[in-house]
């Protein structure tokens, strides 16, 4: 599948390219500075050994979605982006993976109106797109170290079905396994997850870092 992520050369953005091309997809970068998007698949490639990361403008890289694109872009930047790339997605899938967290406080949320950072997009791309919150509770870190395996699950929610199974196949390519968590108000305590995991990795609470999420069956079954 051909990917485009928008945000893709800052840490989530850029561990998801490296991922998914590992995985085998074709990823392009998209980015408000063009060259560093470039520079960014120039990087990736030659880490990769292949070819297959490219990099423009945000605008030029959501020209190229077949069918999906990514939003991972810092949550001052959420809205302006979309409302940049808006007439460009039109029938296509929005995978946003945005977390609204609290200016200067990475322990904590500040929801949108609309409720959360998915809801907020579907309001403002309207009907014509079909937005999927996914892959909020992934550490970029983790992310990044390919040498380790993404050792955790993925919630995924949104209103529509279809958009919803493709993206838990998208997720499910990276060796995760993907849950539909519901409609996208389901974003509101999904999204805030992660500022709960960032309060354990900085506090030390768990006896690891970058933690994630797993959804576990009772003992004994």
């Amino acid at each position: 599948m051909k990917i485009i992520i928008l945000g893709g050369t800052g840490p989530q953005g850029k561990g998801l390219a490296k991922r998914f091309a590992k995985a085998g997809h074709e990823i392009v970068i998209g980015s408000r500075d063009g060259e560093k998007a470039r520079e960014c698949a120039r990087e990736l490639n030659e880490l990769l050994d292949q070819t297959s990361v490219s990099g423009t403008s945000l605008e030029e890289a959501t020209q190229q979605a077949d069918e999906l694109v990514i939003l991972s872009v810092p949550y001052a930047a959420h809205d302006a982006t979309l409302e940049a790339i808006r007439p460009l997605l039109n029938g296509k899938i929005l995978v946003d993976i945005v977390v609204p967290l609290a200016p200067g406080n990475p322990k904590a949320v500040d929801m949108p109106e609309a409720g959360s950072a998915t809801e907020a997009a579907q309001a403002l791309l309207g009907d014509e797109v079909a937005v999927v919150g996914a892959l909020h509770n992934v550490s970029a870190v983790t992310l990044n170290d390919l040498e380790r395996p993404l050792n955790c699950d993925i919630l995924v929610c949104g209103n529509d079905l279809a958009a919803k199974k493709t993206v838990m196949a998208l997720c499910e390519s990276l060796g995760t396994k993907a849950y539909n968590a519901g409609l996208a108000e389901s974003a509101r305590c999904i999204e805030a997850i992660t500022p709960i995991l960032i309060r354990l990795n900085i506090s030390k609470e768990v006896p690891f870092s970058h933690a994630g999420i797993r959804i576990c069956p009772p003992e004994g079954h």
